[in-house]
């Protein structure tokens, strides 16, 4: 059986990526500190994936706000992600740094590359500041995720990292009450 990515650590990469009109050198070193999501798509030019991307881009400025920085991987090439920039209306809007993954290095370390098409799956990863993944969300090819949804879950995994021994219930959202596990809760909820 597979060992959940829950809680391990980011594992090194380095790649480039195409963002705000520039190619630019990104390691996993850049994201010390910082809260991170990696937002895998199977390739650009495709069908899903620019709705995908043009809902977390409708989200980015409040993702920003909340001190996340969002990269968008698929195993297409820097250049390539350029040219869909370019090209598409929906993409045009992306101000987060698409990473290219051609070597299929960093889908890999995630779990996520389909070895047989070269293409990564849908997979959705947060990583805190400390380097350890806290979300880990894969999906078939098929089926497109919410932007809105995992700006939710984020908020939750800030919250917890934030409020030690606290945790957050089914569909938490902020300023709503959360639970503090102890003896006296068990089979109360």
């Amino acid at each position: 059986m597979a060992q959940s990515i829950i809680n391990t650590k980011l594992l090194p990469f380095k790649a480039t990526a195409y963002h705000n009109g520039e190619f630019v050198d990104v390691n996993s070193e850049d994201l010390a500190g910082k809260w991170t999501v990696f937002f895998f798509y199977p390739a650009d030019f495709t069908f899903v994936c620019p709705t995908e991307l043009g809902d977390v881009a409708d989200y980015y400025a409040q993702l920003q706000e909340m001190g996340v920085e969002v990269y968008s991987v698929s195993t297409d090439t820097h250049f390539t992600h350029k040219a869909w920039h370019d090209t598409s209306e929906t993409i045009g809007k992306i101000k987060f740094p698409m990473l290219g993954d051609p070597t299929g290095t960093i889908s890999r370390n995630f779990g996520v590359m389909i070895e047989e098409e070269g293409l990564a799956l849908r997979g959705t990863f947060v990583v805190n500041p400390e380097g350890e993944i806290k979300v880990a969300e894969v999906h078939d090819l098929g089926i497109g995720r919410s932007a809105k949804e995992l700006v939710r879950k984020i908020q939750a995994a800030q919250y917890v990292a934030a409020h030690d021994g606290e945790v957050c219930p089914a569909a938490w959202q902020p300023g709503e009450e959360t639970l503090a596990p102890s003896l006296d809760l068990v089979g109360k909820i």
